[in-house]
């Protein structure tokens, strides 16, 4: 991508952070891509049902289901939580009007009307949230009312005993520890909801569970603490909980809108977190079997769980079932009394079952090579993605993607990776029938039960550059290649549709209003 030269340039603008925990040709390259940009993914098509996205029969399920339990009973299963993300953005409408000097939310020039018509829904719906009982009483711990607040039209004070350090402080919470929903005997957060769900479907016959969850570490005691108390309400299980942080390692420099090195007032280089792709270290360092991934926000009350549990079931059958083929597939390869026939068997299920493509002149390749070639496709990790179909909801979607190698295959796209400047990529875009939710199940050992090394199936020309600020100036940050995204552009992919009823993720604050989280 860059000369030798340039490298060196850069590395000599950097010689004040070089011996740090990040090399100097790393930080290079990312001061490179920064100044150039990536490449725009090339959309072929959206995947649609029967073209990528296939459905579970119902004929199929009890098998499936079977399968996924004997996979479970002897702890083959972990469920992986990315709850490092702060609930920052979930409040971001009210956050805004906090900057401005009004006491409410009457109509001013500081706030968008869009911003100011969410903040009223929330002032007027405030007794339907499960956290209204603790705001009730930090607020008069601190003297105030919060009737007489609302009473009064004092949105700022309620709001300041909400999302700041005056009370709750929950703006700089995690998510996973906002309440979410109201129960007879309390509420629960996230991390809660998680826990039951992964009772119903990842414990083993031996009643262990395992969780991983990925906390950030200005809250990680807070966390923990919550985490152990939860915990402490189902003796009966045996819970084997781990954690891990972002990596600092995975940090990138930031420069501003010259393609200068961004420092901060005191003359530091700024580094900021990755995104999510940075968290495939920490999904490589688990060395997980079969593990199963899902957003800290997508959960639901125990009465609509069903549809939830049946089809993580599902999908975690469904992949050990491919997993057990193309096992068996590879060892049939590696055979010395390979035959045609059963090379023309597993070419069939690599190109319908597994969405790949050989090369044009396959069918006139000597067996061996022909063997080579479907065992180098076949010995990857591999992700069976649930998609519900398309709502309008911002995010990625799935698409067949054209390589650089001009491999066509099926992939998690967002739409910073889109050409937004090409009316044929727009159509594409647009013309997508389902989303993603990130309800993933991935298998991340090989046909020997050893562990992929993640970092190897990545595209590192995925990523993309998002527009920040620090210190009231303007940035430009590199975002490493998404987890589903081009973190596992490399990987066995295959997508299921699943119902709408699995996926109710909370992005705003507003979105508990939802009746599927009022139950």
């Amino acid at each position: 991508m860059s000369t030798e030269k340039e490298f060196r340039e850069v590395e000599k603008k950097l010689q004040d952070i070089i011996g740090g925990s990040i090399s100097a040709r790393v930080l290079a390259d990312q001061f490179m891509r920064l100044k150039k940009g990536f490449p725009a993914t090339n959309l072929e098509r959206s995947c649609t049902l029967q073209d990528g996205i296939s459905i579970i029969p119902e004929e199929d399920k009890d098998g499936l289901i079977n399968i996924f339990n004997d996979a479970v009973d002897i702890g083959r299963i972990t469920k992986f939580v990315p709850a490092s993300g702060a609930a920052t953005r979930m409040f971001k409408f009210l956050l805004e009007f906090l900057k401005t000097d009004h006491k409410n939310f009457e109509s001013n020039d500081d706030c968008d009307e869009a911003s100011l018509q969410m903040a009223r829904t929330f002032i007027n719906s405030l007794s339907k949230f499960a956290f209204y009982g603790d705001l009730k009483e930090s607020m008069k711990q601190g003297g105030e009312d919060l009737d007489e607040c609302l009473a009064q039209n004092d949105c700022r004070t309620i709001l300041e005993y909400l999302l700041t350090e005056k009370g709750l402080n929950y703006s700089q919470y995690p998510k996973g520890l906002i309440p979410f929903h109201v129960y007879g005997d309390g509420f629960r957060t996230p991390f809660e909801e998680h826990i039951l769900e992964a009772i119903e479907y990842a414990k083993d016959e031996e009643g262990k569970i395992r969780l991983h969850f990925t906390i950030a570490p200005d809250n990680e005691k807070k966390a923990k603490k919550h985490i152990a108390e939860a915990l402490s309400k189902f003796p009966e299980f045996d819970f084997d909980i781990s954690y891990s942080e972002q990596s600092r390692k995975t940090d990138t420099i930031a420069v501003d809108l010259n393609n200068e090195i961004f420092r901060t007032d005191d003359n530091k280089v700024l580094f900021r977190p990755a995104g999510h792709g940075a968290l495939l270290v920490n999904l490589n360092e688990i060395k997980g079997d079969i593990v199963f991934l899902k957003n800290i926000d997508n959960v639901v009350p125990d009465g609509l769980k069903a549809d939830t549990i049946e089809y993580k079931k599902l999908l975690g059958g469904l992949l050990v079932l491919l997993q057990s083929q193309i096992f068996d597939c590879i060892k049939m390869l590696k055979k010395p009394s390979l035959t045609e026939f059963e090379v023309a068997v597993t070419s069939l299920f690599v190109v319908t079952r597994l969405h790949m493509t050989l090369p044009v002149d396959f069918g006139n390749m000597p067996l061996v090579l022909k063997a080579e070639i479907l065992i180098s496709k076949l010995n990857k990790p591999i992700r069976v993605c649930g998609m519900v179909k398309n709502q309008g909801e911002p995010g990625g979607g799935p698409f067949w993607v054209v390589g650089s190698d001009g491999i066509i295959s099926p992939q998690i796209v967002e739409k910073s990776q889109v050409d937004m400047d090409s009316p044929k990529q727009m159509e594409i875009l647009n013309s997508s029938t389902h989303f993603n939710p990130v309800d993933i199940v991935c298998g991340l050992r090989d046909y020997r039960g050893r562990s992929f090394d993640l970092m190897k199936y990545t595209d590192p020309e995925t990523g993309f550059i998002s527009h920040k600020s620090e210190q009231g100036r303007k940035l430009k940050a590199l975002e490493l290649p998404g987890l589903w995204n081009g973190a596992m552009a490399e990987w066995l992919t295959v997508f299921v549709e699943v119902p709408l009823s699995t996926f109710s993720p909370v992005k705003t604050v507003n979105d508990l209003l939802k009746d599927e989280h009022q139950v």
